[in-house]
């Protein structure tokens, strides 16, 4: 009996051939991988560049096999380089650069600010790792959201309970009593200052040297620096714990970037980092935006 041999189009000679292409692969794939000691449901883009004018295609199969090594451990740089080294030996002679890119959410249990209840918040991430010439190149974005209470807002909303004050005692001798049931009522506070959601996006090199992904250090780092991290389960005394962290802890969108700024910079498992802070104002229809960066060239 013969054996039917099944036709490679991909090696194939091609009109277009000739031309080298920076990038070739799959985007979507649906992966279980563990990290940050949990299991999640992630989403890769594996691919890798075609640098063999006169190849047609690579191939796929190769790059896709190769995602199964991500399943089995948790998800270090090592591993990621292991992965990297896998679609380029499937691949030698026509490929000289490796890229795979992870895509979720990762979930962690945080407390309430004063009682003992806490949640699970959702943290969308992104992993990149990328192999060339030059080495091996790891990167990750996060996101971080928290409340931000306006500097301005805060000062224009004393002025008029001042101003109400002297409307109200103006003339008059002050009583303790009298003065407490003031401040507690809507008669004496008048006007609170506006809040808005806010969001903190950060992308960070990773240094040299660096074997696990810092995702929770670099998460409660940055909500450390902002001090008003968005809550999950809380009682009426967290809520006032929290109202009480924004009004002492009033900023502008360029305060929020300069604190994360800091915060990253003192973590020494980076070698650099682009962060955006978007304010989503609550006074206006529009946002306000700060973007920050150190270290961080046009190629990343």
């Amino acid at each position: 009996m013969n054996s039917l041999v099944l036709p490679d189009v991909a090696s194939q000679v091609h009109s277009y051939q000739g031309i080298p292409l920076k990038l070739v692969g799959m985007q979507g794939i649906a992966l279980p991988i563990r990290l940050a000691g949990q299991q999640l449901n992630v989403y890769v883009d594996a691919g890798v560049s075609l640098d063999s004018p006169e190849t047609r295609g690579i191939h796929m199969s190769r790059l896709y096999l190769a995602l199964e090594t991500l399943e089995h451990q948790e998800v270090t740089v090592p591993l990621l380089d292991e992965v990297l080294d896998r679609f380029l030996d499937s691949h030698c002679g026509l490929s000289k650069t490796a890229n795979l890119s992870i895509k979720g959410d990762v979930l962690f249990k945080r407390p309430a600010l004063l009682s003992q209840l806490g949640g699970w918040k959702a943290y969308p991430f992104e992993v990149n790792a990328t192999r060339d010439a030059q080495g091996s190149h790891m990167t990750m974005k996060l996101e971080v959201g928290y409340s931000s209470t306006c500097p301005c807002s805060a000062a224009l909303a004393r002025q008029l309970i001042q101003k109400q004050f002297s409307k109200d005692f103006a003339d008059r001798d002050l009583h303790h009593a009298e003065l407490h049931d003031w401040l507690g009522s809507s008669q004496g506070i008048v006007a609170t200052p506006h809040s808005q959601r806010s969001a903190a996006t950060f992308k960070v090199h990773l240094a040299s040297g660096c074997t696990e992904l810092p995702l929770l250090v670099l998460l409660e780092r940055v909500e450390l620096a902002l001090g008003t991290a968005l809550q999950t389960a809380v009682k009426r005394v967290d809520e006032q714990a929290f109202a009480l962290a924004n009004g002492q802890n009033t900023m502008f969108c360029e305060d929020a970037a300069r604190r994360i700024h800091q915060a990253l910079q003192e973590e020494a498992c980076l070698q650099g980092f682009h962060l955006r802070v978007e304010h989503m104002e609550s006074l206006h229809a529009h946002d306000a935006v700060a973007e920050s960066a150190w270290n961080w060239g046009s190629q990343r």
